[in-house]
């Protein structure tokens, strides 16, 4: 989760203590939404290392530049 933390804080420009509360409320609101299994893999997931964070903050970034028309195409 801390190579998320990270990630956040590059492409936001936000504090590392802003960007934790938000990955903390976006993974607890997942964690709530998804299925049972899915929750945990989620857990897994964000445990499992930097690469997987970093694309998945990659996707999210990217998604939400779109919604807020800052992505261009």
């Amino acid at each position: 989760m801390d190579e998320l933390v990270k990630q956040v804080v590059e492409r936001t420009g936000i504090s590392e203590a802003q960007a934790r509360t938000a990955v903390d409320t976006v993974v607890g609101f997942l964690k709530q939404r998804l299925p049972e299994p899915l929750g945990g893999q989620l857990d897994s997931l964000l445990a499992g290392g930097a690469g997987i964070a970093g694309d998945l903050a990659g996707k999210a970034g990217d998604m939400l530049g779109g919604m807020f028309g800052s992505k261009s195409e």
